[in-house]
């Protein structure tokens, strides 16, 4: 009884986390609007033209984002339930992705395959097995192999890594949890950046043709 208490709780703390990371969003999202709309109007001080609404709420609705998504992953790695679940569907997503290997139109996803089974030697999501069913038969894709060869994917079995790719890479993810989470925010800083810079000018732009007309 205590213990289902105890998941009941981690499940509404991450929905909590949650729902505070989408406040996030919202309210970086009216910052972006009002960047873009607004202009100089939105300024709160003359002396300091950067402390606007607008900017504030960027900052703002970032600094929420941030502690969402911190307290999101703390919330699901406490959750080994909800963390089991989520490892169940993404490794059956992946193995769905596995038959669009090769085949026209999903270059990106097999080039993502062959780089992952290359850099990290491993195979397949669960093990090399689960490419027995996409080509309906015992065959793996060349960058299975422990030493690349044409047509290698098509030996024997001792040819072939045998680490399972999800779990792999969890494992690196896992202990490069913080790089990647700094990385990823970083990244998403810029193109919010990037996006209201845009915007910002093309109203200018705007703004000017319909003052020179």
């Amino acid at each position: 009884m205590a213990r289902g208490c105890l998941q009941g709780v981690k499940f509404l703390m991450f929905a909590f986390n949650l729902l505070f990371w989408l406040g996030g969003c919202g309210i970086l999202g009216v910052g972006i609007w009002l960047a873009a709309t607004q202009g100089n109007f939105a300024t709160l001080s003359s002396s300091f033209p950067s402390l606007s609404a607008a900017n504030l709420l960027i900052v703002t609705g970032t600094f929420v984002m941030a502690i969402g998504f911190v307290g999101c992953i703390g919330a699901i790695k406490e959750n080994k339930c909800l963390l089991l679940t989520i490892d169940r569907y993404a490794q059956r997503d992946l193995k769905k992705g596995l038959h669009l290997y090769g085949t026209p139109g999903n270059v990106g996803l097999t080039n993502a395959w062959s780089i992952i089974q290359t850099d990290f030697r491993c195979c397949g999501v669960s093990n090399y097995t689960d490419w027995f069913e996409v080509y309906n038969a015992t065959r793996v894709p060349d960058s299975c192999c422990l030493e690349f060869s044409d047509s290698c994917g098509l030996h024997a079995p001792g040819t072939w890594w045998k680490a399972p790719c999800y779990e792999t890479v969890k494992m690196w993810l896992q202990e490069n949890l913080l790089a990647v989470g700094i990385f990823g925010l970083c990244t998403a800083l810029v193109q919010i950046l990037g996006l209201t810079f845009a915007m910002t000018m093309y109203c200018q732009v705007v703004k000017a043709d319909t003052y020179c007309a």
